[in-house]
């Protein structure tokens, strides 16, 4: 079979509204490879809640990694390791965002946002998405969602970007960031 029906068609609309004129909607084809079909085949079937958990397995294997490395302990040379600090010396946009989980793992805000102020601040704002999207998809339930405007996330990056530099200067009060 060729690519071409792989292809959405282009099929008219059965909308009976004579007041407009006649829309086309994509309708989906059946891919003609049998891997793609059976990844369809499998996903459809898959439960709705079993994204969140899946998240959620791979978030508190995250948590393991941290608690069973101590991060706290390690130096630039021992796992886990910043390939960027390692080669250059210099704190990348996410060094010590490992340590800062590892601090907020124990409670400890100062030391968690001496590691990584913007992860600490983004911390809270992350969490409570992750919950209102599985009240949502798993549990059907409505919380408020979190509203960030274009312009709150470019301020967030921005901030982000200026510390990065910040962090790595080396005099005070800078240094205090450096990890």
């Amino acid at each position: 079979m060729s690519d071409v029906a792989a292809q959405p068609a282009m099929v008219p609309s059965h909308d009976h509204d004579h007041q407009h004129p006649q829309m086309y909607v994509l309708a989906p084809t059946v891919p003609s490879d049998p891997f793609s079909r059976l990844l369809i085949r499998f996903w459809s079937r898959v439960p709705i809640w079993a994204t969140p958990v899946t998240m959620l397995v791979c978030f508190l294997g995250g948590v393991g990694y941290v608690l069973a490395t101590n991060p706290t302990d390690a130096n630039a040379m021992s796992s886990p390791t910043c390939l960027i600090r390692l080669t250059t010396g210099f704190d990348c946009p996410g060094c010590g965002g490992t340590r800062a989980f590892w601090y907020l793992l124990h409670g400890n805000i100062p030391a968690a946002a001496r590691s990584h102020l913007l992860a600490v601040f983004a911390a809270p704002f992350l969490v409570y998405a992750y919950i209102v999207w599985v009240a949502d998809t798993a549990f059907k339930r409505k919380l408020p969602p979190l509203r960030v405007s274009p312009k709150a996330l470019a301020i967030f990056l921005g901030a982000w970007g200026v510390f990065t530099v910040l962090r790595n200067l080396p005099w005070a009060p800078f240094n205090w960031f450096f990890v």
